[in-house]
């Protein structure tokens, strides 16, 4: 994944802002590293980390909940990026999992399985939550229409299985990369599978409980 200080956004400002943003971006990087590493590590490890000042970083993020919360809500609005260049495919199957093999790769479901429940979600995320679930039924809704994904699969297993690749970390990022992508080709085949998957699908709410703050 791109680090974040990488940015183009932050070619062309001027002195204090370009500063302003190559900070934010090592922070925001730094935070990633630390807090799925250990969610209760302090903020002070991600300033440590990013080699910035903790003022530095508490002008940007007042708190470590602010700066949890945009960590997840960044990669929240990844995963409808992705799923939008997705939707611009004309092969639904092809769109829907070249949309799995992008979120896997950017590693954006490590966020969820690490750091939900750390923090309280605000309303200022609805949108994009609500934009997430209409984009993921449109994949699945495509995929089946053209016959290749199995009737009995819904969106919300597809968050079960890109939280299932992102629970495989081993200590080389190259290889987490290959089990991880090994992984969901076994996952992708089961998708246009014939047979009767056991129990129901997930409810579209069934995980909700676990954005509550612990």
């Amino acid at each position: 994944m791109p680090k974040t200080s990488d940015a183009p956004a932050q070619k062309g400002l001027p002195g204090r802002k370009a500063q302003a943003a190559r900070n934010d971006g090592l922070i925001l990087e730094a935070a990633r590293a630390v807090f799925l590493a250990d969610a209760t590590a302090p903020i002070a490890a991600v300033a440590e980390r990013a080699g910035v000042g903790i003022s530095a970083l508490y002008r940007r993020y007042p708190s470590k909940e602010a700066l949890l919360r945009t960590l997840c809500y960044d990669g929240l609005r990844r995963y409808n990026a992705e799923a939008d260049a997705a939707l611009e495919d004309s092969d639904g199957w092809r769109g829907l999992v070249g949309f799995l093999e992008r979120v896997v790769d950017a590693d954006v479901h490590s966020l969820t399985v690490h750091l939900a429940g750390t923090f309280t979600p605000d309303e200022s995320i609805l949108p994009d939550v609500q934009h997430s679930g209409v984009v993921t039924e449109e994949l699945v809704r495509r995929a089946h229409a053209i016959g290749k994904l199995r009737p009995d699969v819904t969106p919300q297993d597809l968050g079960l299985i890109l939280e299932s690749c992102a629970a495989i970390a081993v200590p080389s990022r190259e290889r987490t990369v290959q089990l991880r992508r090994r992984v969901l080709a076994m996952l992708v085949a089961g998708l246009s599978a014939d047979g009767d998957l056991p129990g129901p699908p997930p409810a579209p709410d069934e995980f909700a409980w676990r954005w509550t703050r612990r």
